[in-house]
């Protein structure tokens, strides 16, 4: 019996993007910073199977391509260009060549590997097929993401202990090892900043049932997006969200009728939250009260050690671009500079620096947190723009796709206009392309491009 080699990659992907939240467990070392990303293990095993069916397409003419692929050159030729520094540099046990290497297979394996592995099985999908299956798959995540996330909050949230012996039946699942639980919903991911770029990759899909469905129920996956990013403390993800919402709103609604889907929405929304408040109303009055007070950037700035070291890295960032500002360090070279660039007002006091950041006898590089300035200081200005050339063609590629499109080819528009918009602006807070929404989205904007001309 000959096995169809394409309906096993084709059902790995999909299992894959079922999975690639699940960050939460033990996973292989080899993998580096893909070790314990779940559905890492199903792309790669996918890839291996499209190799040998030896059937590889790669989208050689279409722009977004062309834009990855060079500035995947740039990261390596800045690099050369700093060849005597990066071959001098050491910290934490690591060369800078070892730390490029490390780094720019990481990168690959995102914007090569994944990118073409997706872009393989969805080229020979239907735009329908493309739009309900992937779908499908986020929202069966959603409601597993809702369901663990019931009782880790009842537990970390509300203080109900009883309910901990049945969040730790969960421990029995896939890919999953979770054995603290705070006050902050994670669900099936590690740490709630992970949980939040899980929300904000699948909400433009969450939001298009209100496009594609009719009745009430067509609201429940975005009323379910919002309650999760509530319960999750993620300030940055309660703004992304929010602009999510809003750019959808905007973007599907003519203006005379934005009033009346608007009161709608807020009606729709409303009921299900109060009915929040019957139950255990002054802990969510204390919540949000509590929301409210972290969006202070200015006074968490001073008050919290976690802000201190976000904007104090940023800052030293900074400080290397400005330094180094046409062609960079160097891909993966920043904290070799950056370490001397620690400003007094984000290190004074601030135990993450003397424990974590500063100490080379602990392995893990400090994150950069922001990809932005990352990316000044290490590809320098030459870098920085073809990164955000590469952004902004594809947010005018799509809002073009959204005009001229009809019917699922223009939800499928929505929907990356709204996600890559998320995963945009939350790149303001992370440092990685370890972001399967993002390469994601890429592909499916070749694939619809290229649909749009051949319909023309």
């Amino acid at each position: 019996m000959k096995i169809n080699l394409a309906n096993v990659y084709t059902s790995l992907f999909f299992v894959g993007l079922f999975f690639f939240p699940f960050n939460c467990f033990t996973g292989i070392k080899a993998l580096g910073e893909f070790k314990n990303e779940s559905g890492a293990y199903f792309f790669l095993a996918g890839f291996l199977i499209l190799c040998f069916s030896k059937k590889i397409r790669i989208p050689v003419s279409s722009p977004v391509f062309r834009i990855i692929m060079i500035f995947l050159c740039w990261c390596v030729i800045s690099t050369i260009l700093n060849a005597g520094a990066v071959n001098s540099s050491f910290f934490k046990h690591t060369t800078g060549l070892n730390r490029f290497v490390r780094q720019f297979f990481a990168l690959c394996i995102s914007a090569l590997i994944f990118f073409l592995f997706y872009y393989n099985v969805m080229v020979k999908m239907s735009l329908r097929d493309i739009l309900t299956k992937i779908r499908k798959i986020f929202l069966y995540s959603l409601m597993l993401a809702c369901v663990f996330s019931f009782f880790e909050a009842l537990v970390g949230f509300y203080g109900i202990g009883i309910a901990r012996k049945a969040f730790d039946i969960f421990n029995y699942f896939p890919f999953f090892e979770k054995r603290n639980i705070q006050d902050r919903i994670s669900a099936f991911a590690d740490e709630p900043p992970f949980f939040a770029v899980y929300l904000i990759t699948v909400s433009g899909w969450m939001f298009s049932y209100i496009i594609t469905n009719k009745g009430v129920t067509k609201y429940l996956p975005t009323l379910a997006i919002l309650i999760l990013t509530f319960y999750s403390g993620s300030r940055t993800a309660l703004i992304v969200i929010l602009i999510q919402v809003l750019i959808f709103f905007i973007t599907i609604i003519p203006k005379k009728k934005f009033v009346r889907y608007g009161i709608n929405t807020v009606l729709i929304v409303s009921f299900f939250t109060i009915g929040l408040f019957v139950f255990k109303g002054d802990k969510i009055i204390k919540a949000f009260e509590e929301k409210i007070e972290s969006l202070d950037f200015k006074s968490n700035l001073t008050k919290t050690v976690s802000n201190q070291s976000r904007f104090g890295m940023q800052y030293a960032a900074l400080q290397v671009f400005l330094e180094h500002p046409l062609i960079g360090v160097g891909y993966g070279q920043q904290t070799y500079y950056s370490r001397f660039e620690y400003p007094g007002w984000a290190t004074k006091h601030n135990y993450e620096f003397s424990l974590w950041y500063r100490n080379p006898n602990l392995p893990a590089f400090p994150p950069s947190y922001n990809m932005y300035t990352r990316l000044l200081a290490e590809t320098g200005l030459v870098g920085i723009s073809i990164f955000l050339i590469l952004l902004f063609f594809c947010i005018k590629k799509i809002k073009y796709l959204i005009r001229t499109l009809h019917g699922d080819g223009r939800t499928l528009a929505v929907i990356l206009l709204v996600v890559l918009s998320g995963l945009f602006i939350n790149l303001l807070q992370i440092d990685t392309f370890r972001l399967y929404g993002l390469w994601l989205s890429f592909a499916i904007l070749i694939i619809l491009s290229s649909k749009q001309i051949a319909h023309e």
